[in-house]
C-alpha cells in the first residue's frame, strides 16, 4: 500500500467530520514478518535521529497522543518508542489533577513536563483533556475554582482553544516541535478491545466499569474531538487523525509521522572548532604517550 502522511494531516483552519476519516485503511504491509522488518528499520532509524537530536541539542520534540478508551496509545508508545534511548525521552500520562494543580490555570500541571532542548517528550493523554473530557462533563469546571460568571460563559472552549495554539506557537518559535496524534478508533472495535479485555486475565487490570460508563458518551466524545482538532491543528503543531482499528498499521504510520519529523529538522552533530580540534589531539597524543611507558 502506497500512502503519505499528508493523508492523515489536519490542515490549519480545516473543519472535520470525524466520520469521514477512516478507522481502519488497506494493510501497509501483508505479512507478520513483514510488518515486524519495517517497524524494526523504524525503530532503527528513529534511534539513530534521536541520537543526533540530543547531541545537536538544538530543538525539544514533543508527542501528544489522545484517543479513546482501548485506542492503543500505550502499545503505540511502546512499539515505536522501543529503541529511544531512556536518558533523552521522558513520557508523562495526565489523569485526575491534583489539588495543587487545581489551584493554577488549566494549562499549568502539563507545562512543567514539557522536554528540554535535545529531548523527547511524550504526553500520553495532555493539556487537549481539559477541551475533551472537562467539554463532555462540564460539572468538571466547577472543581477548577473558576468563577460562577466563567462557569457560564460560552466562550470558555473557544478560549481555551486560543490558549492552547498560543502556547504551541510560542513553544514552536521557541524550538520545540510538536506532533500531535488523534488514534481514531471505531465504536466496534473499541467493543471487541473491552470484550478481549476482559476475557484475558492478564489484561484485566486494563479495564473498569469507568471505561464502560464513557462509551455511553461516545457520540459527545466525537463532537468534542471534531471541534477540538479542527480548532487547534495548525502549520506548526499539526493533528493526525491515525486510523488505530488495526494497531499494526497504527504503529508503523505513527513512526513514519515521527521519522518525517525529525528529518525537518535539518539536524548536525555540533561542529569541532580548529581550536578544540587542537586540544583533541594533544590530548590524544598524551594518552598514546601513556601506552609507551
Amino acid at each position: 500500500m502506497k500512502w503519505n502522511s499528508s493523508d492523515y494531516r489536519v490542515g490549519e483552519g480545516q473543519t472535520i467530520r470525524l466520520k469521514d476519516w477512516p478507522t481502519a485503511v488497506e494493510p501497509i504491509v501483508q505479512s507478520e514478518q513483514q510488518y515486524r522488518q519495517l517497524l524494526e528499520q523504524q525503530v532503527s532509524e528513529l534511534s539513530k535521529l534521536q541520537q543526533l537530536h540530543y547531541a545537536a541539542n538544538r530543538y525539544a520534540v514533543l508527542i501528544i497522543f489522545q484517543a479513546m478508551d482501548a485506542a492503543g496509545k500505550d502499545g503505540v508508545i511502546r512499539h515505536v518508542m522501543s529503541g529511544v534511548n531512556p536518558q533523552g525521552c521522558a513520557v508523562h500520562s495526565f489523569k485526575h489533577p491534583s489539588a495543587a494543580e487545581l489551584e493554577h490555570d488549566f494549562l499549568w500541571r502539563t507545562t512543567q513536563h514539557l522536554p528540554e532542548r535535545g529531548q523527547i517528550g511524550i504526553f500520553n493523554r495532555s493539556y487537549y483533556e481539559e477541551v475533551l473530557i472537562v467539554r463532555v462533563h462540564p460539572e468538571i469546571l466547577h472543581s477548577q475554582g473558576l468563577t460562577d460568571r466563567r462557569l457560564k460563559d460560552k466562550k470558555i472552549w473557544p478560549e481555551r482553544y486560543r490558549s492552547i495554539v498560543d502556547l504551541e506557537n510560542h513553544l514552536h518559535r521557541n524550538g520545540t516541535r510538536i506532533i500531535k496524534f488523534f488514534l481514531h478508533l471505531s465504536e466496534e472495535e473499541q467493543r471487541k478491545r473491552f470484550i478481549a479485555r476482559i476475557d484475558a486475565p492478564e489484561k484485566n487490570w486494563k479495564f473498569s466499569t469507568a471505561d464502560l460508563e464513557e462509551r455511553q458518551y461516545w457520540k459527545q466524545y466525537q463532537r468534542a474531538y471534531e471541534e477540538c482538532i479542527s480548532a487547534t491543528s495548525t502549520e506548526n503543531a499539526p493533528w493526525y487523525v491515525v486510523p488505530a482499528d488495526d494497531k499494526e498499521n497504527t504503529r508503523l504510520i505513527v513512526s513514519e509521522i515521527i521519522l518525517k519529523t525529525f528529518k525537518s529538522m535539518k539536524l548536525h552533530y555540533p561542529e569541532t572548532s580548529a581550536e578544540r580540534q587542537r586540544e583533541l589531539q594533544m590530548i590524544r597524543a598524551q594518552l598514546l604517550e601513556e601506552a609507551k611507558k
